[in-house]
């Protein structure tokens, strides 16, 4: 009898898809449970490198997604709200939080009966989704019942598939391959099924029916962790610089570490099953070695991660872009709370570019055209990303809070549009003044230019320091606009009282008032709008 013929191919597929199936909805249940949790812990809680390294175990273990945490890191670094640094410390932590399957499936999966539990919790949980359907929290959490249901059925089937092989397998026979051939053998499986969890369940149930040895599995389970990067290395393809230089910094971090494992295989197995006692428990030992290595790379990697980030910073620069967007052209969109955030950022940057070309067009400040000279089409077509990039969020699933704050971000952008025209259009108006022969005439035009450069100072510094609460600075900001207006109204009727000013000439400087008044207003009630709410 051969050993296919002990080896029910069908029922180890069987159980491995039940097993993805059950991983694919656990993550989407707690994703959903968790609503904004684990994006406020990741986006907060990330202010250095430890704080990073220790947000990215959490949420990983808990939300038992490296990619989804990966992912929303990848979104926030990109919209601006996480340095490159930091994005790596998180992403090195989720390798040590991912370790938590190994464990939920090794104390769970090969210590109890899983027909005890298993079977009752897809009982229970497919119950609650028909009978609780009108409640999205208990569904989701009937969601998640059935999906730890699926995943330990899926390993009871898994296990069962391959336990009469130990009866025609003699491990001491088979040709010794050598660990690295094992370790490739368990990053293949993941690059192939896009799940470690997978590849570690495999080789814990192949541990714990003794067809392999703790020394090739693991090295299966080094491989598996490398195998991860995979999917981090297709996901940055074409992608933007930061998501290229983080899965970068990834690659380098998973290779080092399974580097250093591998040198230090014997010392480790050693440590696990004789020094700890792991050796009559070798399912609990794997899921320990596991964690053990995770952690060792993260002590070993934890002081170099500046010199990491330079270094993929140099190897993978950041283009010289061609087009104004300095935000958005960085952040997924399917990430809400990152997106929302970069256009807010976006918006500002927008006021900022159309200060610059108000400012070249009326001649004040020449020293604004170091930044990039700035033409109204520019214009007209950054305020069209920005609008197409608010499509793309809302075409995603955008909770009621972001939803709130993104309306009055696009609304903010169509004023600044609208003011940088009107104040465009009025250029050649006001700049008839200065050569008139009227000294009122000339006064108002040096008086448009101070007002311009105080709007442009207010401008510069809000997009300089964007994450900055500049209330106060705005409030004075409006004070001063309307102030000038009136200043001016008043100052255009003394004139006409006193005949040094036409009838005719005091409509045209009426109108233009209007309208310059009018767009600084629109400026400043924009910024006020873009202001950056408390976290």
């Amino acid at each position: 009898m051969t050993v296919f013929e002990h080896l029910d191919i069908w029922r180890l597929l069987a159980g491995l898809g039940i097993f993805l199936f059950g991983m694919f909805m656990m993550e989407e249940s707690i994703k959903l449970l968790s609503g904004r949790a684990f994006k406020s812990l990741i986006r907060k809680y990330t202010g250095s490198r430890l704080r990073g390294i220790l947000s990215g175990v959490v949420s990983t273990a808990i939300l038992q997604s490296s990619s989804a945490v990966s992912l929303m890191v990848l979104a926030f670094a990109g919209a601006g709200l996480m340095s490159l640094a930091n994005a790596v410390a998180v992403m090195i932590g989720t390798k040590v939080g991912t370790t938590m399957t190994a464990w939920i499936v090794a104390v769970f999966g090969f210590k109890f009966q899983i027909e005890t539990f298993a079977l009752p919790m897809i009982g229970i949980g497919g119950l609650g989704l028909i009978l609780l359907a009108n409640s999205p929290r208990y569904v989701n959490i009937s969601k998640l019942l059935v999906a730890f249901g699926f995943l330990f059925h899926g390993l009871d089937f898994m296990k069962s598939s391959v336990e009469d092989l130990t009866a025609v397998i003699d491990i001491s026979a088979l040709p010794d391959l050598g660990l690295w051939v094992y370790g490739l053998a368990g990053l293949l499986l993941t690059a192939i099924m896009q799940s470690s969890s997978a590849t570690i369940a495999i080789t814990l149930t192949m541990l714990y029916t003794g067809v392999v040895g703790f020394g090739a599995a693991a090295a299966m389970v080094i491989g598996a962790n490398v195998g991860t990067t995979v999917t981090v290395l297709l996901g940055s393809m074409g992608g933007i610089p930061v998501k290229k230089q983080a899965a970068f910094s990834q690659l380098i971090f998973t290779t080092g570490t399974a580097a250093v494992t591998f040198l230090m295989l014997p010392l480790l197995t050693w440590l696990v099953l004789d020094l700890l006692g792991f050796a009559d428990n070798i399912v609990l030992g794997l899921a320990l070695f596991h964690t053990l290595f995770n952690v060792l790379g993260v002590v070993i990697f934890y002081p170099l991660i500046p010199a990491l980030t330079a270094f993929v910073r140099r190897r993978l620069p950041e283009p010289q872009r061609l087009h104004l967007t300095r935000y958005i052209v960085n952040t997924s969109p399917e990430v809400a709370e990152a997106a929302v955030e970069a256009l807010r950022k976006e918006v500002v940057n927008q006021a900022k570019r159309s200060i610059d070309f108000i400012r070249m067009i009326y001649g004040v400040d020449p020293k604004g055209r170091t930044r990039g000279e700035v033409t109204y089409d520019d214009l007209e077509n950054l305020h069209a990303e920005i609008f197409t990039y608010y499509a793309k969020i809302q075409a995603y699933k955008v909770e009621e809070e972001e939803a709130r704050r993104l309306e009055p971000y696009i609304r903010a952008s169509r004023s600044i549009m609208n003011a940088a025209k009107n104040l465009h259009e009025q250029s050649s108006e006001i700049d008839e003044y200065r050569r008139e022969d009227n000294e009122f005439m000339q006064e108002s035009w040096r008086g448009y230019l101070e007002r311009l450069k105080m709007i442009g100072a207010v401008v510069d510094r809000i997009g300089d320091e964007p994450d900055t609460d500049h209330a106060g600075l705005l409030r004075q900001t409006f004070a001063t606009v309307e102030e000038s207006d009136k200043r001016f109204i008043r100052a255009c009727a003394q004139a006409v009282a006193a005949k040094s000013l036409r009838e005719n000439d005091v409509t045209r400087l009426l109108m233009s008032n209007r309208l310059f008044t009018q767009s600084c207003r629109m400026l400043t009630l924009s910024m006020q709008s873009l202001n950056p709410e408390p976290v």
